[in-house]
């Protein structure tokens, strides 16, 4: 159930839906998604029964990475809409119970950003320079880049500018691709305007932001290579604790406090839980979890693991399974190696889609199960595989590129969600309109689409709206033993989470009633990947 708009600790347990915008509903009939398409599907958004709507970046961007390339802040991108269509689908939602959430990206901006374009016309030491990372290159003409780092998405971080003159200039840094450079968090301008940027969001009544990459945005001055540091040069550096204290007094600042959620990819649990110290975020990303193996040992430890983590510093643990960097569930749950590892990702590996869907379905009692706030990617909750067969000349993501091609990227999560059984675009554009979507559906798209599944009593759709309705809300969670491949937990009194993840069926515990199930319980006992939870 969602809850009321005026609870202040609703971010706790809260169910966020994640949207990416070029793929979530097309309102105007281009082929690309856009904010009146989304407000279009509010009623199913509330039907489905979200706390929160998570959008990844909405901004004016060149999108040479998906919008994580911001141009501008204040203003949405055109392909979207507008800032007054933007404050439109604030309000509306708000008015359903649901909260916005926005992401904002402080390690770099676009390459066209009004700062960095002002940085490239000026002269090496300037000021304008002075709001990013420009150094000298190595070696005798200055033709080697200044460190050896490597780039998130393959490839050197530093490339080179070219002088007024045509001669070779200096180097500036990008930790992602060339066209997103970094900032300088030295620079008082960068404080200054983040800080300003978030107000500008809360004062639209965004409910609170998720922040990318936040463990990178400081570096070490010296620029040492990776090996030879003194702690990672570039991640998780103590300085950048004191960006997030900021912003937490900016977030506390409202009536009702706003929310910051970060993207803290760390395998290190006590750094990670330094980010949510009372006086910074609130909650992060768990991505240990979702990285893990179907494997009841595996994903036992990431769950005792993670909340052990949480539990000092008082924050409540997210429970994530996808989102528009990673591969699917129902085609990851597939492999031989259902773990998730950006650098194992490739091209032609092989996948058992039934197991998959299966295994998918009891993940999502799982997470649906466990304590904490619940992120749901959309098109999860329609059990959507990754489209793995996308032409090679339709992929726009630059791991894909940067990668020499080796690294398929993520656009095999990002394919426009099916809203109907049939038609030229599923649903996803009005009927009738002629562009295709910005990125092709298979042509069987139409079998997992929202029409087909919202009357099927066994759809994927059917089994996500039944556990966000009954989903616990007790803080209370300890183990029961079960065997050594069953997850078997309690929470609160009377409810209890069973996950069979061997190769034989297993009776279920004592109970009054099944609530609700992955699978059919049958003579008491519970299917291999399947999960049930239970009354009593």
């Amino acid at each position: 159930m969602t809850r009321p708009v005026n609870s202040a600790d609703w971010w706790r347990d809260a169910v966020i839906y994640q949207i990416y915008p070029r793929s979530f509903a097309d309102g105007d009939g281009d082929g690309v998604g856009d904010l009146a398409g989304v407000r279009s599907r509010l009623p199913y958004l509330a039907s489905l029964g979200v706390d929160a709507l998570w959008f990844t970046p909405w901004y004016a961007s060149p999108l040479a990475d998906g919008g994580y390339d911001v141009a501008d802040y204040r203003a949405i991108d055109p392909a979207f809409g507008d800032l007054a269509e933007a404050e439109r689908l604030i309000a509306e939602a708000a008015g359903l119970g649901i909260r916005t959430i926005v992401d904002v990206v402080p390690n770099h901006v676009s390459d066209q950003h009004a700062w960095f374009q002002a940085a490239l016309a000026a002269l090496p030491g300037s000021p304008e320079r002075e709001r990013f990372w420009f150094r000298p290159g190595r070696g005798e003409h200055g033709e080697l880049p200044p460190t050896d780092w490597v780039s998130s998405f393959s490839g050197g971080t530093w490339t080179r500018t070219v002088n007024p003159d045509g001669t070779p200039g200096e180097w500036y840094l990008h930790l992602f691709a060339p066209q997103q450079p970094d900032l300088n968090w030295t620079h008082p301008d960068v404080w200054r305007e983040h800080e300003a940027v978030l107000r500008f969001w809360f004062d639209r009544g965004v409910a609170g932001i998720r922040i990318d990459s936040a463990t990178m945005p400081v570096k070490d001055p010296g620029f040492p290579e990776v090996a030879e540091a003194t702690g990672h040069p570039f991640v998780d550096r103590d300085e950048v604790h004191e960006i997030y204290r900021r912003w937490r007094a900016v977030a506390d600042s409202y009536a009702e406090p706003r929310v910051l959620i970060g993207e803290v990819w760390l395998a290190d649990q006590q750094r990670f839980a330094r980010y949510l110290r009372p006086d910074e975020m609130h909650t992060a990303f768990n991505f240990d979890f979702m990285t893990r193996p179907w494997d009841a040992a595996e994903l036992r430890a990431s769950i005792e693991s993670t909340l052990d983590a949480h539990r000092p510093v008082g924050a409540p643990a997210t429970w994530v399974l996808a989102n528009h960097d990673v591969t699917r569930p129902a085609t990851r749950y597939g492999r031989q190696d259902s773990s998730f590892g950006f650098e194992t990702r490739r091209f032609g590996i092989a996948t058992d889609l039934s197991q998959g869907t299966r295994r998918a379905r009891a993940a999502a009692l799982l997470t649906g199960a466990l304590p904490g706030s619940l992120y749901v990617y959309q098109g999860d909750e329609l059990g959507l595989p990754e489209v793995e067969d996308l032409p090679l000349d339709v992929l726009q993501d630059p791991m894909f590129f940067r990668s020499d091609g080796v690294d398929p990227g993520r656009d095999g999560c990002r394919v426009p969600l099916p809203w109907t059984a049939d038609g030229s675009a599923f649903g996803f554009s009005p009927q009738g309109t002629v562009p295709p979507p910005w990125l092709p559906q298979p042509t069987g798209w139409g079998a997992y689409s929202v029409e087909r599944q919202e009357t099927d009593p066994g759809s994927m759709l059917s089994l996500y709206r039944a556990l966000l309705s009954l989903r616990p809300r007790d803080p209370e969670f300890s183990w029961l033993d079960a065997g050594q491949d069953v997850l078997a937990f309690r929470r609160g009194a009377d409810f209890v989470c069973v996950v069979n993840l061997g190769s034989t069926p297993v009776p279920l515990p004592p109970h009054t009633d099944v609530l609700l199930a992955s699978s059919e319980v049958r003579d008491g006992r519970l299917s291999p990947d399947a999960a049930a939870w239970l009354r009593g």
